[in-house]
């Protein structure tokens, strides 16, 4: 039996769970994506807190112009910049069974430039 698009991105999802997890020290930065927003947060898994969050339906980053892949860059910049704020300089990336080009490429590349390490 044939494997649903969604069902085979949730085995590549939790194959990468069971690796990257979040500390304290180095947390975890979470991407969700769907076919019109895009969501990241960064996430302290030991603890169950969610440190920092952003999303394209955010109201500074909703109303800024441009394709997905741009909003997803303002998204990265965006939490990088709240994280920094939270005392949070390294994480470790879930691309959360995307493949990583395209907006998850782009967050990538918002979170690098605002001063995350990764």
């Amino acid at each position: 039996m044939a494997l649903t698009k969604n069902e085979r991105r949730l085995r590549i999802k939790n194959r990468i769970r069971k690796v990257v997890s979040g500390t304290e020290a180095r947390p975890r930065l979470a991407v969700y994506r769907s076919n019109k927003e895009i969501y990241a947060q960064v996430v302290d898994d030991v603890n169950g807190k969610t440190i920092a969050s952003s999303s394209s339906r955010d109201k500074d980053i909703s109303a800024a112009k441009g394709n997905k892949s741009e909003i997803a860059e303002l998204v990265g910049k965006a939490l990088g910049e709240k994280a920094l704020k939270a005392g949070v300089e390294t994480i470790a990336f879930d691309r959360g069974g995307y493949l990583y080009h395209g907006r998850i490429k782009s967050l990538a590349d918002g979170a690098r430039a605002a001063g995350l390490k990764f």
